[in-house]
């Protein structure tokens, strides 16, 4: 069984060397049980991310195609729950990505490696604090 949900900051960073986390990326890589689990909004996200940083989109397919990260969420079928958390997040405000995979977390009960803090205000079923991978402790940004 997968043992996390991944969001996009991990996958951009794992894929791009210069970037500031990346080094803790690789380490949640190599420490995982494969295959992470996301969602399609994430794949978009650092498609773009990759173009942005001059790195070819096929580098993020890439990771699907050799079974380190796979798609586990059917948005239509997820629409309302996703819906009712972008509402009740609408302040933050949640991106679609982070609606999918707190609905993830829901539902599967895994934590999520991300680097976006955003997710220590977000939670499951209402009350229940997500069970987060991040550099980010308690008292602010671990060094990566």
């Amino acid at each position: 069984m997968p043992g996390a949900l991944l969001d996009t900051g991990p996958l951009a960073a794992y894929l791009y060397p210069r970037d500031t986390y990346h080094d803790w990326a690789v380490r949640q890589f190599e420490a995982a049980d494969a295959p992470f689990l996301t969602c399609e909004a994430v794949l978009t996200e650092a498609c773009f991310l990759a173009a942005r940083n001059g790195q070819a989109a096929i580098s993020v397919l890439q990771m699907f195609s050799c079974g380190v990260v796979r798609i586990s969420l059917d948005i239509e079928e997820e629409l309302p729950g996703i819906e009712a958390l972008m509402k009740r997040y609408a302040n933050v405000p949640m991106s679609l990505a982070d609606a999918c995979l707190v609905r993830m977390a829901e539902m599967k009960a895994l934590p999520i490696c991300t680097l976006d803090s955003d997710f220590a205000i977000y939670r499951a079923q209402r009350r229940r604090p997500l069970n987060l991978i991040s550099p980010y402790g308690a008292h602010g940004l671990h060094e990566p």
